[in-house]
């Protein structure tokens, strides 16, 4: 769905400062952590300047790291810093052709750790599906959020990750791209089947079921129901582990500003725009959004109109 928001008449002045960046974790989630082993403070220095917006000069470096890289796993983590970069800048295609090469790397390794391998499989896929989603690319989105899905659940027995949490995942990027779409009827359908997930397996919902009212929040803002996207929106970010997500903050900016209210969608905007500080999806989506729509030049110019 495109959308034409206002701009805001008053600039935004402020200097881009950007300090304690968490680095992407690129072994086990790109939700937290930071980086570590060959080649740390490098990662950690291209990190800070995608945050910045200086996403050329980031690219020096993760290249750097990826042909200088001392074992397949450092390079492997390496060309994972070099997609996240690219989704700084909206690039879709370019995210997937790195996520593409990590994954590369994780079937090599499916007969020494197949558990561990193809969970990273499917997170790879995803982590890219994300970044489609998020710059309106919805039908590359599906491909590699079925993809991921596939490949999770290629996991041995004994499973670590159980096959309702794909199925969760997948239905939840479904009801989103349903949305999206416009197509109210499919996201309310994948919508429930979401709930019912959740439902049918507490251990798997107990960390997964503060991402449902976001879900909620998503899909009624994209259908255009502003006053339920608020309700949803609001409850999600008042769950512990959200309200530090700058992708929900950014949601309610967009809710915000959809209604009117441009005090209140500054604020969110901002709020969006300081917590985007690591170096994976959510941030690399809110960051330069937030930041054009605050009307802050430097990063903004890494936006694709939306």
């Amino acid at each position: 769905m495109t959308e034409r928001w206002f701009m805001y008449r008053s600039v935004v002045r402020f200097s881009v400062a950007v300090a304690g960046v968490l680095a992407l974790p690129l072994l086990v989630s790109a939700q937290g952590g930071r980086a570590a082993g060959p080649g740390a403070e490098d990662t950690r220095a291209a990190n800070q300047l995608d945050v910045a917006g200086k996403t050329a000069e980031a690219r020096v470096i993760f290249q750097r790291l990826i042909d200088t890289a001392p074992t397949p796993l450092a390079k492997a983590q390496a060309q994972r810093g070099m997609a996240m970069s690219y989704a700084f800048d909206g690039d879709c295609a370019n995210t997937i052709k790195y996520e593409e090469m990590v994954i590369a790397y994780w079937v090599t390794r499916e007969q020494a750790e197949p558990q561990n391998a193809f969970y990273q499989e499917g997170e790879m896929a995803n982590e890219g599906a994300r970044v489609c989603i998020d710059q309106g690319q919805l039908d590359v989105a599906e491909k590699y959020y079925r993809r991921g899905s596939e490949l999770g659940l290629k996991e041995p027995e004994p499973k670590t990750h159980p096959k309702s949490l794909w199925d969760f995942r997948l239905t939840h990027a479904l009801a989103r791209l349903a949305a999206r779409r416009g197509n109210a009827a499919e996201a309310n359908r994948q919508l429930a089947e979401a709930r019912r997930i959740l439902d049918s397996d507490k251990a798997m919902a107990e960390p997964q079921e503060r991402f449902y009212p976001y879900l909620q929040g998503y899909v009624a803002l994209y259908l255009n129901n502003l006053d339920a996207a608020l309700t949803h929106l609001n409850a999600a970010v008042a769950i512990q582990g959200n309200a530090t997500d700058p992708f929900m903050q950014a949601l309610l900016g967009m809710t915000h500003e959809k209604l009117g209210h441009a005090d209140q969608a500054k604020a969110f905007y901002q709020k969006a725009y300081d917590l985007a500080t690591a170096h994976n999806p959510p941030a690399a989506f809110a960051r330069p959004f937030a930041a054009k729509k605050l009307g802050l030049s430097k990063i903004a110019e890494t936006v694709f109109a939306r």
